[in-house]
């Protein structure tokens, strides 16, 4: 890991929370909050690629990095991809970490956790998880299950699938996904490239594309899910949380 850039996709369009990008948490919006958060990590360079000019103009009031890219762009990966052609054309950074725009209150240790685990695992791809807990969580939909296969004595695994469904069958733990990636550049050049797979159309997981391409994700397993802003109750709990923080 020579070279790292953190880049985070935020566009405005939320069906559930309109705007969000902007929402102000603790007198910031929210994407300077997640830019701040990345900064924080300590890795290096830290780029928004923004589907819109008011997320780019927030960034850069605050002192950030921001570029424009294609509003119609199909996903956060090709958004990144996107940016990184236009910030480094010549491949200076050979690791990009792709963080959410929507997670404001992520601890930065989570971040540096990724590009570590991508590192040491010499894996095209490395993501996180955390145990599952709360009993209801095995069988939701929306909290996504990772089958990890965990080396002996580690808490870093291959990632051998991601379900929305209760998975593996049997006694033992369950693992919740964190939408969290560290890619190699070519990696990321060949996954944008990919058409999407069968597998991640039925399943409305892009990381089964890689999966189903014979790619090699590495996961790390951590102990706590960051809170992501979907709704304006997530706001609001954002917003208590880092109200503490001032």
């Amino acid at each position: 890991m020579s070279n790292p850039i953190i880049v985070i996709p935020a566009r405005m369009a939320s069906t559930r929370l309109p705007g969000k990008p902007l929402a102000d948490i603790a007198g910031l919006p929210m994407i300077v909050q997640v830019w701040a958060r990345a900064r924080e990590a300590g890795l290096g360079r830290v780029v928004v690629a923004a589907a819109e000019s008011e997320i780019a103009d927030a960034v850069r009031a605050a002192g950030g990095e921001a570029v424009l890219t294609d509003p119609d762009l199909p996903s956060g990966s090709d958004r990144i991809w996107a940016a990184l052609g236009m910030v480094d054309p010549e491949g200076r950074h050979d690791v990009i970490v792709n963080v959410q725009g929507d997670l404001p209150t992520l601890d930065p240790k989570l971040i540096r956790t990724a590009a570590e685990a991508l590192a040491a695992s010499g894996a095209d791809i490395s993501t996180l998880a955390a145990e599952i807990k709360v009993e209801e969580e095995r069988t939701n939909p929306n909290v996504v299950k990772a089958v990890i296969a965990f080396r002996e004595g580690q808490k870093a695994g291959r990632g051998l699938y991601f379900t929305r469904v209760t998975a593996p069958s049997g006694e033992g733990p369950h693992y919740h996904h964190i939408g969290l990636y560290a890619y190699t550049r070519a990696a990321l050049a060949r996954f944008v490239a990919l058409p999407p797979s069968p597998l991640e159309k039925r399943e409305k997981l892009e990381q089964l594309r890689a999966l189903e391409a014979g790619m090699s994700v590495e996961v790390a397993l951590v102990d706590t899910v960051p809170l992501g802003v979907d709704t304006p109750a997530d706001l609001e709990k954002a917003r208590a949380a880092l109200s503490k923080r001032t």
